[in-house]
Order: structure tokens, then sequence, then C-alpha cells
């Protein structure tokens, strides 16, 4: 039978306690974490988010140690005791509070708890499947609470620094307009409205856009969306994002705020962040790491080799070169030891990944050459090759050729899998950039039409809106991206602020007038009322304390996530709803 709480009142939580309480008496409440019964001495660990404290029972209090023999792991209990420093030999250095215990004069228990499905106090290997659906236990592990904790001390840092940079918090719309462009929308039927359904915002674009119509000049929010996508492991079908949106904006001055906001966040880490970041352009990211996201840890960058072949005797590259394609490749460091076997082994990868072949090269110490084409180019083309690429001896330089983009994107890809395999990687280092200039339309072959890379609302550069109805696929947006450790965690622009040119983005996008009025006629009406110029950015939080956490999986980092197949295991959502409800909404279901 459970105890009532009545006047036990916490002093101090279960990580708080240290030598200098010693003497205090204080009363803490929690779960029963582990218990250690050695006949004669019991020993519970008793634990809160704070952290976990020891509690050693009177063996000569047989009432109470009757009492404390019936605890079990999860148990809800107060603790009412002395502190007491622990002998030399049993002081647990793991521990914040491993100097010290607790002497226990009263127990009062709380709650029983049936027994777990895993351990909460062992970190050890739990299914997914099994942690979901028991998300509530799941969460008392100090590991995961920690990640909850962090992410709560990262949401409170945005909200001083944005409030001290002159921004307003503001709160758009979750039933909204569907104006599907990329992913689907979630839909929600109207009741009261038949046939006509609200759709959850796959981000607050329109509307912070208009909040720089109503004069409001700097916006941010801490908001949810929602997109009906394929799930991954930094992707969930709601997220959370920091939408940030400015007046009178330049992509300076976007960089100039969210830069010292890495320095805030990462500072809760103890991480010191070096402030500018580079830039890079997309094609030079394209080219050089074969990625729009490129992970800058490892080096190894894509060099171009193709001049070389112009005239080769080397026939395979010299008409790949000629008919327009290009030779690139990478130089592994520290790759003089790799055996025959292991080189041979990161050639079938490159097979596997949809490669026609990879060439191999590299010198030794004593300036001998060795290379898959050897036969093809002799030894002094193959000095050549290395040479072009920049190889060093003990170095291992890795070739392919083909279409510029296709090649880089096969080498930026065998470039990663090598830095993983090898531990090149460090988790502990942090290495942002500014990935710009993206094109602004992208050709979708199966449609037959060009689409935007970022959003229709992306200003064109300045420099190429002579281009915008001759060569769309030339022109340049004000769109930038920032990549941290190969993974997009935010990513903004300028926007389009006269409605001319943006009825002018929406007919190369293929949408006609009657279309633009039906899904964004709110909005092109409130540009012709005097728009600034205005721009702004989403930083994906889950993302951000995913890599603040050393995580894989922003699962981590979200209290209540669902499955990679899009389910919520522990409240079994999605479900079934009764057919009242459905004729109530006007919906009927498709066996």
């Amino acid at each position: 039978m459970a105890e009532q709480l009545g006047d036990l009142t916490r002093t101090h939580t279960c990580g708080a306690l240290r030598v200098e309480d010693v003497g205090a008496d204080v009363v803490l409440l929690g779960w029963v974490h582990r218990v250690r019964d050695l006949g004669g001495l019991l020993f519970i660990d008793i634990r809160d988010r704070g952290g976990v404290t020891q509690i050693v029972f009177d063996k000569d209090d047989e009432a109470l140690m009757a009492k404390g023999k019936r605890l079990r792991s999860e148990f809800v209990i107060g603790v009412t005791g002395r502190v007491q420093r622990r002998s030399p030999e049993t002081i647990n250095p793991k521990l914040p509070t491993g100097e010290v215990e607790v002497v226990i004069r009263k127990l009062t228990l709380l709650n029983e708890a049936k027994t777990p499905p895993f351990s909460v106090a062992d970190e050890g290997q739990v299914s997914e499947d099994v942690r979901l659906r028991y998300r509530y236990l799941d969460l008392r592990r100090l590991k995961l609470q920690a990640n909850i904790g962090l992410r709560h001390r990262v949401t409170a840092v945005i909200r001083k620094y944005f409030d001290a940079n002159g921004f307003w918090e503001i709160e758009t719309p979750i039933l909204t307009k569907s104006t599907p462009e990329g992913a689907r929308d979630f839909l929600v039927p109207s009741r009261v409205h038949p046939g006509e359904f609200y759709a959850l915002p796959q981000s607050p674009q329109l509307f912070k856009q208009i909040l720089m119509i109503g004069g409001v000049d700097r916006y941010m929010q801490i908001c949810r969306c929602f997109r009906d996508e394929d799930q991954r492991a930094d992707r969930q079908l709601e997220f959370t994002q920091v939408d940030v949106e400015m007046s009178f904006a330049r992509p300076d001055t976007i960089f100039g705020i969210i830069e010292p906001l890495m320095r805030d966040i990462f500072a809760v880490i103890g991480v010191n962040v070096t402030t500018p970041f580079p830039r890079m352009a997309y094609s030079e990211a394209m080219a050089k790491y074969g990625s729009d996201k490129p992970d800058l840890r490892c080096g190894m960058p894509i060099q171009d080799i193709g001049e070389i072949f112009r005239e080769s005797p080397f026939r395979v590259f010299r008409e790949i070169v000629a008919s327009g394609g290009t030779v690139r490749g990478f130089v592994v460091p520290n790759a003089g030891g790799y055996s025959r076997s292991e080189v041979d082994g990161i050639v079938d990868q490159a097979k596997a990944m949809g490669a026609a072949g990879l060439i191999w090269a590299r010198q030794a110490e004593d300036g001998t050459v060795t290379s898959s084409v050897m036969k093809a180019l002799g030894e002094d083309g193959v000095k050549q090759m290395l040479s072009a690429a920049g190889a060093r001896p003990a170095e291992l330089l890795l070739v392919a050729a083909g279409e510029p983009d296709a090649t880089s994107k096969l080498l930026g890809q065998l470039r990663l899998n090598l830095a993983n395999a090898k531990g090149m990687l460090n988790p502990a280092e942090y290495a942002f950039t500014w990935v710009v200039d993206f094109p602004l339309l992208e050709w979708d072959p199966d449609d037959k039409r060009y689409v935007s890379m970022h959003h229709p609302f992306t200003a064109p550069h300045d420099e190429d809106l002579g281009r915008v109805e001759t060569q769309p696929g030339q022109v340049r947006a004000k769109a930038y991206d920032l990549v941290l450790n190969g993974s997009e965690i935010g990513g903004g622009s300028i926007r389009i602020h006269d409605a001319a040119l943006q009825s002018k983005i929406f007919s190369l996008l293929n949408i006609s007038q009657e279309e633009a009025k039906l899904r964004f006629g709110f909005f092109l009406e409130a540009l012709e009322y005097g728009t600034p110029p205005h721009g702004g950015i989403a930083l994906g939080l889950d993302r951000i304390c995913t890599i603040l956490s050393g995580e894989d999986s922003i699962r981590e980092v979200i209290a209540f996530p669902k499955t990679a197949s899009a389910v919520d295991l522990m409240s079994s959502a999605p479900s079934p709803v009764d057919a009242k409800q459905l004729r109530e909404l006007h919906i009927s279901i498709k066996k």
C-alpha cells in the first residue's frame, strides 16, 4: 500500500549533495535506482533527474531494515536522513555525489512498480522499439535525461540571445492553408466547412514574411513543423526549428546574427566556436566534396586533374576529357601502410557504389611508384598524376572519371566512407561552413520543368536578374545553408519582396496566375502594400542538439519521437477513429 507524500518536502535533488553537506539533515525524493542487499548491510541508490545518491540503512533499526528490504528497482520513495562522508575505500569517483552518503532515518514508500522490461539503471543496449514502447521508463535513464536537459538549456540560451538582439517571439498558426511545394502536407479536415481542409505547417514561411510586411522587423520562434515524408535518422514527421526573419537584411546580416548565436549555443557544452565561419560556393562544395553539406573535418578535398589527360596516352581518360567529362581524385593521408587487399577493397567499394572503375596510385618514401594503371601511363605518367593531385610520399591517390557532378558525388561518398572507417571524423571537432550561391532553380527531367532548389520565395542574385527569363538555369540564389560536420543544421535566404518578380518566378515554375492566386493569393496581395527587403533562416534544433550530445539519431534528443516507420509505439498513433467522428468530418474510408 502506497504511503502519502503529506508534508514531506525535498531539500536537495539526488545529485546535489557534496562533502560540504556532511552533517546536514536532508530529504530526498525519487526512484530506487539500485538495491545492494549484503545481508547485514543494505544500500540503495536513489535517483531523480539531478543524479544519484547512495543511502545506507542502520542494521540496528530492524523495522527500517525490513521495510528497506522490500524495495525494488523503480519504486518511488522519500528518504529522510543525515549526510555523512563515505569511508575512503567506498568513495565512488564516477558519481558527483560519490564522496558522501545519507544514513536513513525514515523511509516513505510512495509507490511500488512492476518489474520494468529493461533496466533503467544500466545504460546497456535495448531494442529501440522496446525503448519507444516504454518511453516513460526510457526517459528516466540518465543519458536520455542528460540529452533532454541539454536541449532545455540550449533553447533557454536561444531565447535569451534573440531577446537581447531585439527579436520578438511570435506564434504563427498551426492550422493553416495547404500550399504544397516539396514535401507532402499533413491535412486536417474541417468539420464546419465540409470537404475543406487545413494543413499543418511545413514551416511558417509565408507568415514570417507577412510579419515583415507588418512592420515587426525582427521575428523569431521555436516552432513545431510537420512534413509527411519518409523517416531517416535525422528526420521526423514533426520537428522543431528555430525560425528567424529580419527586415532590411542581406546575407551578411543573417550571418552576423547566427554566428554569435552558435558561439553561445556551443558554450553550453564548453566548446569555444571560432567566428566568422568560412563560406563556400555551392559549385565549389559539389566539385571538391561531392555534396552541398560537406564534412570538412577530414580534409581530403577532391582535385580536378583532367587537364593532364588531354594529350595523355591513356585513351580512356583522354576520350572522357575530350567529350566534356573530367578526371578527379582525392589523396588519402597516411595510407602508405595500406595493404594491396585493403586498396582492392576500396576499389570494390567504389564499384558497389556505381563506379565503372577506380584508379589508384602511390609513391613510396624511396620514390618508387605503383599504380593500377602503371602499364597504361608508365612511371612518368603516374608521377605526373600524383604531382597534379598534390600527393606526397606514403599517400594514396584515388581517381575516377566521367561526368563532373556524378564523379564528384561518387568520390565524395567514398571519401566519407574511408574517413569513417579510419577514424578521421573527430566527434569533438566542429567544422562550420556557410554554403552559398545555390542555383535558384533546377531542372526536373520527369516533370520537364524548373523547380525551386529551396522555395519559390527565394530572391535571385542581383547580378543575375537579367538572366531570369533568358537563362534561368544559370541564375544564382541569395540562399545559404549552415553546415556542420556534414549535416545541414540551418537553411535560409533573402526573400523576393517585389510582387512583379515573384509573379515572374511563379511563371518560370510553371505555376499559372490562377494557381498562384489560389495557393498564395493572400501573400501576393500583401506584397503589393510596401514590402521591405527581408530575409531569414531556419535552424534545425533537433539536429543541433543531436550533434551537441554526440548522438547519431535525433530520436535521442526528442522526448517522444516516432519510429522509422512513423509510429508512436507508446500511444499507438496513428490509430483508427470511430465512425461517428468520421461522419462529423464528412469522411469515408476506402478499403
